[in-house]
């Protein structure tokens, strides 16, 4: 039917009764806002046991490349002498600390907090275990670092510091990088 054919007295009351009917709350329903669900998507976590059966394949398998010796070049970040690095076999490294070593003694980096290859990665929570991993180094040079001049000087008041810096450094040389098939 058309609004338009209708008299102005019944077409007020048409009006009345349809807006009437549109404002009335409807049990149940709400309005789809930003408010009534998270902007994210639903997460659906896996089952435990599909989970466990998953982890025990992933272990099996890193297990068997490790023990076949088919990973590749390993690379790992190590924690020493408070930094980070990360290595691989026959890199080296300068930092700006006096060791206790002297130059050819072999030392051993035991704060390993991650090993990775081609194929996989393992993360420590914070370390990985000394029965898992073994990074070995060479200490191949002791030396200072290139001199740095601290000069303060005022303008025309005969004031000047010269002071001369030259801090100790070490150059450690990566030997090896071995991992063993124990994982848990």
């Amino acid at each position: 039917f058309s609004f338009f054919s209708l008299p102005a007295s019944l077409l007020s009351a048409v009006v009345r009764h349809r807006s009437s009917q549109s404002s009335s709350p409807q049990s149940g329903l709400v309005a789809k806002t930003s408010l009534t669900s998270p902007p994210w998507p639903e997460v659906k976590l896996p089952d435990p046991v599909e989970e466990a059966k998953y982890h025990a394949e992933v272990v099996r398998k890193v297990n068997g490349l490790i023990s076949a010796g088919q990973y590749g070049r390993l690379f790992a970040v190590v924690h020493f002498a408070s930094k980070q690095w990360k290595i691989t076999n026959e890199d080296l490294i300068m930092m700006d600390n006096v060791l206790e070593a002297e130059c050819g003694d072999r030392i051993r980096m035991e704060k390993v907090l991650l090993v990775g290859a081609d194929d996989f990665t393992l993360i420590g929570r914070p370390l990985l275990g000394k029965d898992l991993v073994r990074v070995e180094a060479t200490v191949i040079e002791k030396t200072e670092s290139w001199p740095k001049v601290n000069l303060r000087f005022w303008r025309r008041h005969n004031y000047q510091r010269k002071k001369i810096i030259a801090n100790p450094q070490t150059v450690l040389r990566i030997n090896t990088i071995e991992i063993y098939p124990c994982l848990s």
